[in-house]
């Protein structure tokens, strides 16, 4: 039986990394690892480099006709993106 002021392991683990300010670090950092999953594993194939900055996802994309598409979709890109961290962690994509 719980007492009132315990927490689950998930709820103390989010707290212990708001305090020491990881949580958005470990969200961008989970973005990679869920790209294949987001894009689907031919496009996640042909991604060199993938990383966040200022809530702007860096691409880049060996295919161009891949590049064109992505960009077509950014939008849906960004939301499931944003829906799936619970949090606003992309605003924008930029095509290296």
């Amino acid at each position: 039986m719980r007492k009132t002021n315990d927490k689950t392991l998930k709820d103390a683990i989010e707290q212990m990394m708001q305090v020491y300010k990881i949580k958005r670090k470990f969200d961008e950092t989970g973005i990679s690892a869920l790209w294949p999953e987001l894009v689907g594993k031919s496009v996640a194939n042909r991604t060199k480099e993938l990383f966040i900055r200022d809530k702007k996802l860096f691409l880049k994309i060996e295919s161009s006709v891949i590049k064109n598409e992505l960009m077509l979709i950014r939008t849906q890109i960004i939301g499931n993106i944003n829906e799936r961290s619970g949090s606003v962690l992309v605003e924008d994509i930029i095509f290296l």
